[in-house]
């Protein structure tokens, strides 16, 4: 058991010093997760909060099969897409199954092209909040774009394409 687990186990059993403590070592990492999703540092922090609760309450269902953190982030990004379908952001559904396919996944100029970070952050704050949010949970947060569908409840080929033409105005808007 580690002890991250061992934290959780004390928590199930009400132990509210535990839940300060794994509220204070994940918080931060959470934050920043709300954050690049909902683009709004005051709505990450309503978000942040909103996830705590839905963690503390769902402790009873952590089985183990993932990491902690892993287990912990899902409930944010979900919190997160959460906060913008009610906000009314909409993700484009594509009626061409086949439209991600005319797009190259990676580009030969893409590994040579150097960009400084500050530009990058720019470039996806930039975006619309549709791309931003597939763009960063496939390459900020390691989402596949199976897990990235299943979130947010449309196809996958939806979010390959939305990554793909993310990809394509976040390289436009930043050269």
């Amino acid at each position: 058991m580690t002890v991250q687990e061992a934290l959780i186990e004390k928590c199930k059993r009400g132990d509210i010093g535990s839940f300060k403590q794994l509220y204070d070592q994940y918080a931060g990492a959470m934050f920043n997760t709300s954050l690049r999703i909902v683009k709004n540092r005051a709505d990450a922090e309503d978000v942040l909060q909103e996830a705590f609760i839905d963690i503390h309450r769902n402790l009873h269902q952590y089985r183990g099969q993932s990491t902690v953190g892993a287990w912990m982030k899902r409930i944010v990004v979900n919190r997160s897409i959460d906060f913008l379908r009610k906000k009314k952001v909409h993700f484009e559904e594509i009626e061409d199954k086949n439209e991600f396919e005319y797009y190259s996944e990676s580009s030969s100029s893409e590994g040579s092209v150097k960009l400084r970070v500050n530009e990058v952050i720019a470039g996806i704050q930039k975006l619309p909040p549709g791309y931003r949010t597939v763009l960063s949970l496939y390459l900020l947060e390691g989402y596949d774009h199976k897990e990235i569908a299943q979130v947010l409840q449309v196809s996958e080929s939806t979010t390959r394409t939305q990554y793909i033409r993310a990809k394509k105005r976040l390289l436009s808007l930043i050269n």
